[in-house]
Protein backbone atom coordinates (compact mmCIF):
# COMPACT_ATOMS: atom_id res chain seq x y z
CA UNK A 1 0.00 0.00 0.00
CA UNK A 2 1.26 3.58 -0.72
CA UNK A 3 2.92 5.54 2.15
CA UNK A 4 -0.24 8.06 1.41
CA UNK A 5 -2.66 5.50 2.40
CA UNK A 6 -2.95 3.54 5.64
CA UNK A 7 -5.02 0.37 6.22
CA UNK A 8 -6.96 0.08 9.49
CA UNK A 9 -4.63 -1.60 11.46
CA UNK A 10 -1.88 0.87 10.28
CA UNK A 11 -4.50 4.03 11.80
CA UNK A 12 -4.28 2.04 14.63
CA UNK A 13 -0.81 1.76 15.37
CA UNK A 14 -0.27 5.45 14.64
CA UNK A 15 -2.96 6.82 16.49
CA UNK A 16 -2.16 4.14 19.70
CA UNK A 17 -5.63 3.08 19.89
CA UNK A 18 -7.00 -0.20 19.60
CA UNK A 19 -8.07 -1.75 15.58
CA UNK A 20 -11.70 -1.60 17.16
CA UNK A 21 -11.74 1.71 17.76
CA UNK A 22 -11.15 3.01 14.54
CA UNK A 23 -13.77 1.16 13.14
CA UNK A 24 -16.23 2.60 15.58
CA UNK A 25 -15.00 5.74 14.61
CA UNK A 26 -15.73 4.60 10.89
CA UNK A 27 -18.84 3.77 11.68
CA UNK A 28 -19.54 7.43 13.82
CA UNK A 29 -18.06 9.26 11.14
CA UNK A 30 -16.07 10.72 12.89
CA UNK A 31 -12.58 9.92 10.82
CA UNK A 32 -11.99 10.72 7.43
CA UNK A 33 -11.75 7.32 5.48
CA UNK A 34 -13.10 5.31 2.36
CA UNK A 35 -13.54 1.82 0.78
CA UNK A 36 -11.41 0.49 -1.46
CA UNK A 37 -12.11 -3.14 -2.61
CA UNK A 38 -14.15 -3.72 0.12
CA UNK A 39 -11.75 -2.46 2.85
CA UNK A 40 -11.37 0.97 4.77
CA UNK A 41 -7.99 3.22 3.73
CA UNK A 42 -7.51 6.44 5.08
CA UNK A 43 -4.98 8.58 3.74
CA UNK A 44 -2.26 9.64 5.69
CA UNK A 45 -2.16 13.61 5.32
CA UNK A 46 -6.38 13.94 6.15
CA UNK A 47 -5.55 11.49 9.21
CA UNK A 48 -3.13 14.29 10.45
CA UNK A 49 -5.51 17.15 9.65
CA UNK A 50 -8.42 15.41 11.64
CA UNK A 51 -5.75 14.87 14.42
CA UNK A 52 -5.21 18.44 14.39
CA UNK A 53 -8.54 19.67 14.18
CA UNK A 54 -9.64 17.23 16.78
CA UNK A 55 -6.86 18.79 19.29
CA UNK A 56 -7.87 22.53 18.54
CA UNK A 57 -11.59 21.78 18.97
CA UNK A 58 -10.69 20.26 22.43
CA UNK A 59 -8.89 23.20 23.30
CA UNK A 60 -11.51 25.46 22.46
CA UNK A 61 -13.91 23.24 24.59
CA UNK A 62 -11.20 23.14 27.49
CA UNK A 63 -10.99 27.08 27.16
CA UNK A 64 -15.34 27.82 27.49
CA UNK A 65 -14.62 25.00 30.53
CA UNK A 66 -12.26 27.23 32.35
CA UNK A 67 -14.04 30.41 31.69
CA UNK A 68 -16.81 29.20 33.69
CA UNK A 69 -14.37 28.82 36.86
CA UNK A 70 -13.71 32.23 38.39
CA UNK A 71 -10.00 33.13 38.09
CA UNK A 72 -9.29 30.11 36.42
CA UNK A 73 -5.84 30.08 33.88
CA UNK A 74 -5.89 28.17 30.94
CA UNK A 75 -2.36 26.77 29.83
CA UNK A 76 -1.35 24.85 26.72
CA UNK A 77 1.92 23.46 24.87
CA UNK A 78 4.57 21.49 26.39
CA UNK A 79 5.26 19.31 29.25
CA UNK A 80 7.33 18.42 32.07
CA UNK A 81 7.51 16.78 35.55
CA UNK A 82 8.36 20.28 36.75
CA UNK A 83 5.10 21.46 35.80
CA UNK A 84 3.64 19.57 37.53
CA UNK A 85 4.70 19.75 40.88
CA UNK A 86 4.85 23.04 40.54
CA UNK A 87 0.73 23.06 39.24
CA UNK A 88 0.62 20.69 41.91
CA UNK A 89 2.62 22.97 44.94
CA UNK A 90 0.29 26.11 43.49
CA UNK A 91 -2.85 24.02 44.41
CA UNK A 92 -1.68 23.60 47.63
CA UNK A 93 -0.73 27.00 48.51
CA UNK A 94 -3.38 28.91 46.74
CA UNK A 95 -6.53 26.10 46.71
CA UNK A 96 -8.46 29.28 45.11
CA UNK A 97 -6.26 29.55 41.86
CA UNK A 98 -6.71 27.10 39.16
CA UNK A 99 -4.91 25.91 36.20
CA UNK A 100 -6.13 23.54 32.85
CA UNK A 101 -3.75 22.36 30.68
CA UNK A 102 -3.58 20.72 27.23
CA UNK A 103 -0.25 18.98 26.37
CA UNK A 104 -0.56 20.43 22.26
CA UNK A 105 3.21 21.11 21.80
CA UNK A 106 5.23 23.99 21.61
CA UNK A 107 4.65 25.36 18.22
CA UNK A 108 0.92 24.82 18.87
CA UNK A 109 0.52 26.24 22.16
CA UNK A 110 2.06 29.41 21.05
CA UNK A 111 -0.27 29.30 17.97
CA UNK A 112 -3.50 29.08 20.43
CA UNK A 113 -2.24 32.01 22.42
CA UNK A 114 -2.01 33.75 19.06
CA UNK A 115 -5.68 33.06 18.55
CA UNK A 116 -6.76 33.20 22.29
CA UNK A 117 -7.49 29.73 22.67
CA UNK A 118 -5.33 30.14 25.13
CA UNK A 119 -3.97 32.23 28.83
CA UNK A 120 -0.42 30.27 28.60
CA UNK A 121 2.06 28.91 26.19
CA UNK A 122 4.46 26.27 27.40
CA UNK A 123 7.25 26.53 25.04
CA UNK A 124 10.86 25.37 24.42
CA UNK A 125 11.38 25.98 20.58
CA UNK A 126 15.21 25.97 19.28
CA UNK A 127 15.65 28.35 16.35
CA UNK A 128 18.43 26.07 13.94
CA UNK A 129 19.52 29.66 12.20
CA UNK A 130 20.30 31.36 15.58
CA UNK A 131 20.65 28.27 17.78
CA UNK A 132 18.38 30.70 20.12
CA UNK A 133 15.35 29.34 22.06
CA UNK A 134 11.71 30.42 21.83
CA UNK A 135 12.18 34.45 21.37
CA UNK A 136 12.22 34.17 17.48
CA UNK A 137 9.01 32.67 17.32
CA UNK A 138 7.11 35.32 19.24
CA UNK A 139 6.88 37.57 16.31
CA UNK A 140 6.06 34.57 14.16
CA UNK A 141 3.28 33.34 16.00
CA UNK A 142 1.94 36.24 18.25
CA UNK A 143 2.70 39.30 15.62
CA UNK A 144 1.71 42.51 16.73
CA UNK A 145 0.43 40.74 20.00
CA UNK A 146 1.24 42.42 23.45
CA UNK A 147 3.46 39.20 24.91
CA UNK A 148 5.52 38.74 27.69
CA UNK A 149 8.09 35.85 27.33
CA UNK A 150 9.56 34.53 30.76
CA UNK A 151 12.15 32.11 31.55
CA UNK A 152 11.03 28.92 33.57
CA UNK A 153 14.10 26.60 33.78
CA UNK A 154 16.43 24.85 31.88
CA UNK A 155 16.81 21.23 31.49
CA UNK A 156 18.90 18.44 29.76
CA UNK A 157 17.21 16.63 27.50
CA UNK A 158 18.99 13.26 25.21
CA UNK A 159 18.08 10.23 23.82
CA UNK A 160 16.87 7.66 26.31
CA UNK A 161 16.87 3.56 25.70
CA UNK A 162 16.19 0.54 28.12
CA UNK A 163 17.57 0.29 31.12
CA UNK A 164 21.36 -0.93 30.71
CA UNK A 165 21.37 0.11 26.85
CA UNK A 166 21.21 -3.72 25.51
CA UNK A 167 21.17 -2.19 22.37
CA UNK A 168 24.37 -0.42 22.67
CA UNK A 169 22.84 3.49 21.55
CA UNK A 170 25.84 5.78 21.68
CA UNK A 171 24.95 8.67 18.97
CA UNK A 172 21.83 10.09 16.82
CA UNK A 173 23.21 7.69 13.21
CA UNK A 174 22.61 4.62 15.73
CA UNK A 175 18.65 5.55 15.56
CA UNK A 176 18.96 4.42 12.24
CA UNK A 177 20.43 1.03 12.52
CA UNK A 178 19.09 -2.15 11.66
CA UNK A 179 16.87 -3.82 14.50
CA UNK A 180 16.24 -0.23 16.35
CA UNK A 181 12.80 0.89 16.87
CA UNK A 182 12.33 4.43 17.37
CA UNK A 183 9.35 6.23 19.42
CA UNK A 184 9.20 10.18 17.90
CA UNK A 185 7.18 12.92 19.70
CA UNK A 186 4.25 15.00 17.54
CA UNK A 187 5.24 17.16 14.82
CA UNK A 188 5.30 20.95 16.45
CA UNK A 189 6.84 19.87 19.44
CA UNK A 190 10.09 21.15 20.93
CA UNK A 191 11.30 18.06 21.08
CA UNK A 192 10.59 17.01 17.47
CA UNK A 193 12.07 20.09 16.17
CA UNK A 194 15.24 19.33 18.04
CA UNK A 195 15.54 15.89 16.31
CA UNK A 196 14.77 16.98 12.83
CA UNK A 197 17.73 19.38 13.40
CA UNK A 198 19.97 16.88 14.57
CA UNK A 199 19.22 14.49 12.01
CA UNK A 200 19.93 17.17 9.34
CA UNK A 201 23.17 18.21 10.88
CA UNK A 202 24.28 14.78 10.18
CA UNK A 203 22.32 14.25 7.02
CA UNK A 204 20.61 11.28 8.42
CA UNK A 205 17.16 10.55 6.57
CA UNK A 206 14.34 10.46 8.40
CA UNK A 207 12.69 7.43 6.72
CA UNK A 208 16.00 5.14 7.69
CA UNK A 209 14.72 5.53 11.16
CA UNK A 210 12.00 2.87 11.93
CA UNK A 211 9.35 4.35 14.26
CA UNK A 212 9.89 7.78 12.88
CA UNK A 213 6.21 8.42 12.31
CA UNK A 214 4.78 6.84 15.47
CA UNK A 215 4.03 9.63 17.39
CA UNK A 216 3.43 10.32 21.10
CA UNK A 217 2.64 13.27 23.16
CA UNK A 218 4.53 13.43 26.63
CA UNK A 219 7.89 12.89 27.43
CA UNK A 220 6.58 10.32 29.85
CA UNK A 221 5.00 8.45 26.71
CA UNK A 222 8.00 7.78 25.39
CA UNK A 223 9.66 6.58 28.44
CA UNK A 224 6.77 3.99 29.20
CA UNK A 225 7.03 2.89 25.16
CA UNK A 226 10.50 1.88 25.67
CA UNK A 227 10.06 0.44 29.24
CA UNK A 228 7.04 -1.89 28.18
CA UNK A 229 9.27 -3.20 24.93
CA UNK A 230 7.43 -1.25 22.17
CA UNK A 231 10.39 1.07 21.08
CA UNK A 232 14.07 0.39 21.74
CA UNK A 233 14.95 4.51 21.63
CA UNK A 234 13.20 8.24 22.26
CA UNK A 235 14.26 11.50 22.85
CA UNK A 236 13.43 12.65 26.34
CA UNK A 237 14.67 14.97 29.40
CA UNK A 238 17.02 13.31 31.88
CA UNK A 239 13.79 13.65 34.83
CA UNK A 240 12.00 11.05 32.81
CA UNK A 241 15.18 8.83 32.68
CA UNK A 242 15.86 8.83 36.44
CA UNK A 243 12.59 8.91 37.47
CA UNK A 244 11.96 5.75 34.78
CA UNK A 245 15.46 4.31 35.05
CA UNK A 246 16.03 4.52 31.50
CA UNK A 247 19.58 4.85 30.24
CA UNK A 248 20.30 8.23 28.93
CA UNK A 249 22.83 10.19 26.44
CA UNK A 250 22.67 13.77 26.50
CA UNK A 251 21.94 15.65 23.70
CA UNK A 252 21.82 18.97 24.97
CA UNK A 253 20.10 21.34 27.67
CA UNK A 254 17.14 23.98 26.36
CA UNK A 255 15.53 26.72 27.83
CA UNK A 256 11.82 26.12 28.95
CA UNK A 257 9.71 29.61 29.04
CA UNK A 258 6.42 30.58 29.37
CA UNK A 259 4.47 32.96 27.19
CA UNK A 260 1.54 34.80 28.53
CA UNK A 261 -0.21 38.59 27.24
CA UNK A 262 0.35 41.34 29.08
CA UNK A 263 -3.07 41.16 31.37
CA UNK A 264 -2.49 37.69 32.31
CA UNK A 265 1.20 38.05 33.53
CA UNK A 266 -0.02 40.59 36.46
CA UNK A 267 -2.63 38.11 36.94
CA UNK A 268 -2.62 36.27 40.29
CA UNK A 269 -2.15 32.90 39.62
CA UNK A 270 1.18 33.89 37.26
CA UNK A 271 2.77 36.01 40.25
CA UNK A 272 1.73 32.78 42.46
CA UNK A 273 3.43 30.35 40.43
CA UNK A 274 6.75 32.44 39.63
CA UNK A 275 6.63 32.65 43.84
CA UNK A 276 6.79 28.89 44.07
CA UNK A 277 8.92 28.39 41.53
CA UNK A 278 11.66 30.83 42.83
CA UNK A 279 11.15 29.07 46.60
CA UNK A 280 14.38 27.53 47.42
CA UNK A 281 12.22 24.48 49.02
CA UNK A 282 11.00 23.70 45.37
CA UNK A 283 13.93 24.27 43.46
CA UNK A 284 15.34 21.76 46.05
CA UNK A 285 13.64 18.95 45.01
CA UNK A 286 15.02 19.04 41.37
CA UNK A 287 18.24 20.14 42.20
CA UNK A 288 18.64 16.57 43.69
CA UNK A 289 17.04 15.07 40.89
CA UNK A 290 19.63 16.71 38.64
CA UNK A 291 19.43 17.94 34.51
CA UNK A 292 17.65 21.12 35.67
CA UNK A 293 18.81 24.90 36.13
CA UNK A 294 16.53 27.63 37.89
CA UNK A 295 19.61 30.47 38.06
CA UNK A 296 17.50 32.34 35.65
CA UNK A 297 13.98 31.82 36.59
CA UNK A 298 11.49 34.65 36.18
CA UNK A 299 13.48 36.46 34.00
CA UNK A 300 11.44 38.59 31.06
CA UNK A 301 13.32 37.65 28.36
CA UNK A 302 10.72 38.96 25.70
CA UNK A 303 8.38 41.78 26.06
CA UNK A 304 6.55 44.48 23.53
CA UNK A 305 4.00 45.52 25.91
Amino acid sequence: MPDEMMSTKEVAAYLGINEKQVYALVKAGRIPGTRLTGKWVFPRKLIDEWVEESARSGLKQAREKSRTVEGALLASGSNDPVLDFLLTGLRKSHPDLYFFCANTGSTDGLKALGAGHTDIAWTHLLDPETGRYNTPFIPKYLPGAKTVLVHLFRREIGIVAAPGNPKGIKRFEDLAAPGIRFVNRQAGSGTRILLDCELDKRRIPAVNIAGYDREVFTHIEVGLSILSGDADAGLATVAVSRLMGLHFIPVTREDFDMALGQSTYFHKGIQALMEILRSHGFRGRFEKLGGYGFEDSGKILYSNI
